[in-house]
């Protein structure tokens, strides 16, 4: 039987799992779960005939090395700071590797490396990075063909709650990691390419800088910037691209209520708090605010803010429970970041029956025989339930899929890469399509940048 490794079995390892065990037969895959927490991998694993739960730490060499050895191919699923450990034994013992994270600068430099011993090492093939690669694209190549000339790409994703779901003030519950929620954004100015100009976009303005997008069937989303839209210029080969801009998706409102936490310094990751495992909530949200022998906390914060009593914020803020002097955080030396999502999390987690929804949006304007045209393209998709969820559907099947054809050598180009080439995002859309992950294209008139908007 072909042997594959999957190192890793977190939330989005489900759907990829099932996927394996159903071509597992007509495929002749034998399936390998290695992972810290074996019980983790066993639950993964369920008791399928053609599947083995193992324990493995990526910090044991040893253990690491004999599974990677004894593969033909492996996928690592670990947090993407991780991944560089098993590339390397893959180098060592000549096995190509599947990752959904972002290529990291150590795992580039290997890429001669991998060329020389014929092995594919693909890289950002889940949701975003990965579908929106692929369905980007998609349709880039396609205007090329037709001898279109690209002058506007805008790409947009957004991990939310779906409607149903849909329970709170803010529109929203943590579908994946709350942490890169809680510091999105941070790190450095949004950067992006507007009508030729460089544009940018400080972290304490961010979350003002929206604009609105309508996808039929779901109503209206808006977006922020994410930090750097400029490095897929290169990666696109959209050299001569006038407006080049990635964001994320959130329902209309969010974006003004998270920036409260901005401006107070709630999201702040970089000091901890003196004596935080003991604050209360109410004493957490006061910390940030000005000593008053007379004001309260929630008169202090509204007048610092300048929010109003009627105001829909208000109301999001005491959804929160940040005035509650009873509930302890319960974090020793955290940073202000932790515990706000310490916070966050009493509210935000997905409840059982619960389920989220991915959103993407990509726009292209182009000039083809003169004329100047924009498609939009849309894809929704809802999961089922807490384990098959939207999230580790798209994150899961694309990895799962490549995977698959490196295995049968319909992936053929060799090295560290990203899923930009057609043999690779054709027939992994196409498939795509059978689990209801389907983009919607319409054909507009250019419309180009809304000089309205809030980006200018």
């Amino acid at each position: 039987m072909r042997k594959i490794l999957v190192i890793g079995a977190g939330k989005s390892t489900a759907v990829l799992i099932k996927y394996f065990q159903d071509k597992s037969i007509p495929e002749n895959l034998h399936i390998t779960i290695g992972d810290i927490s074996i019980e983790n991998a066993q639950t993964l694993a369920n008791n399928h005939k053609n599947t083995k739960a193992i324990l493995l730490d990526v910090f044991d060499k040893t253990s690491r090395e004999n599974a990677i050895k004894n593969a033909d191919i492996v996928v690592s699923m670990l947090p993407a700071r991780f991944h560089i450990e098993v590339a390397k034994d893959c180098l060592k013992y000549v096995k190509s590797m599947v990752t959904a994270s972002y290529v990291s600068p150590e795992m580039q430099k290997l890429d001669n490396q991998v060329r020389e011993k014929g092995l594919i090492f693909m890289n950002e093939i889940g949701v975003d990075p990965g579908i929106d690669h692929m369905s980007a694209m998609q349709v880039i190549d396609r205007i090329r063909n037709q001898s279109g000339k690209i002058i506007l790409f805008e790409s947009f994703t957004g991990g939310l709650v779906a409607p149903e779901s849909d329970t709170n003030l803010w529109n929203y519950k943590f579908t994946w990691n709350p942490r890169n929620v809680v510091i999105a954004g941070q790190g450095g100015a949004a950067e992006f390419l507007q009508e030729g100009t460089y544009k940018y976009i400080p972290y304490h303005k961010l979350f003002r800088r929206t604009e609105f997008l309508e996808v039929d069937g779901y109503g209206r989303f808006e977006a922020y910037a994410n930090r750097n839209s400029l490095k897929y210029q290169s990666i696109y080969g959209l050299d001569d691209i006038l407006t080049l801009y990635r964001g994320t998706i959130r329902r209309v409102g969010f974006s003004r209520a998270w920036n409260t936490f901005v401006q107070l310094g709630m999201t702040a990751d970089d000091y901890t708090m003196v004596n935080s495992e003991n604050m209360s909530y109410r004493d957490f949200t006061n910390s940030f605010l000005a000593y008053s022998p007379t004001d309260s906390v929630e008169l202090k914060l509204r007048h610092y803010l300048k929010i109003d009593q009627d105001d829909i914020m208000w109301d999001k803020l005491l959804e929160l429970d940040l005035f509650n002097p009873n509930k302890k955080i319960g974090i020793p030396n955290a940073t202000p970041a932790q515990m706000l999502q310490k916070i966050l999390m009493d509210k935000w987690t997905l409840d059982n029956g619960d389920k989220d929804m991915i959103v993407m949006y990509h726009k292209f304007g182009y000039e083809l025989n003169g004329e100047r045209k924009q498609i939009d393209a849309t894809m929704v998709t809802k999961g089922e339930d807490q384990t098959y969820t939207a999230m580790a559907r798209t994150v899961g099947l694309p990895v799962a899929m490549a995977t698959l054809r490196i295995l049968n050598k319909q992936i053929t180009a060799t090295g560290v890469q990203i899923p930009i080439q057609e043999e690779v995002y054709e027939p992994i859309l196409k498939e795509l399509e059978e689990y209801g992950i389907i983009f919607k294209e319409k054909e507009l008139d250019y419309l180009g940048y809304n000089p309205d908007g809030a980006r200018g």
